[in-house]
């Protein structure tokens, strides 16, 4: 039976808090595998003119058996149409766009000569999952991240 999506009418409101956050990485062309373990909370983002939130992970990335502290930095601000999202790195630069109103979204980055395919499913409020599938030259990885609220 195929998975049933949770349409999210207002993504930024559906993100809002905290959410215990764990994501298998595996390196496709040599067959290594990872965890990252750890937290992601979205807070309201002061902005002038507009809403958002600042999405902050923090956790331990272990890989090929070395465990060290991880963490990243997230800008995800009010999208073009009611209830998406534009997602942008902590600097400004673009990342994508996002659009959960159906409970699911593709969505393809462009990162120098590899491109990364995301996808964002919404099981229910307090689950949902991103798989991001990176190709090119420099990289060849799946990174399947599942998010419960904490």
């Amino acid at each position: 039976m195929p998975p049933v999506f949770h349409p999210v009418p207002d993504a930024l409101a559906h993100l809002a808090g905290e959410w215990l956050v764990t994501r298998d990485v595996v390196d496709l062309g040599d067959g290594s595998e990872g965890r990252f373990a750890g937290t992601t909370v979205f807070s309201a983002l002061p902005r002038v003119g507009g809403s958002g939130l600042l999405h902050r992970e923090s956790g331990t990335f272990t890989w090929r058996g070395v465990a060290r502290p991880a963490e990243r930095t997230l800008r995800f601000l009010a999208g073009d149409e009611p209830g998406t999202v534009r997602v942008e790195f902590a600097d400004g630069r673009f990342f994508h766009g996002l659009d959960l109103r159906a409970g699911r979204h593709t969505v393809d980055h462009p990162c120098a000569r590899d491109l990364y395919r995301g996808e964002f499913e919404v099981y229910d409020r307090d689950r949902w999952r991103s798989r991001w599938r990176v190709g090119g030259p420099a990289k060849d990885l799946l990174l399947v991240t599942d998010y419960v609220r904490g």
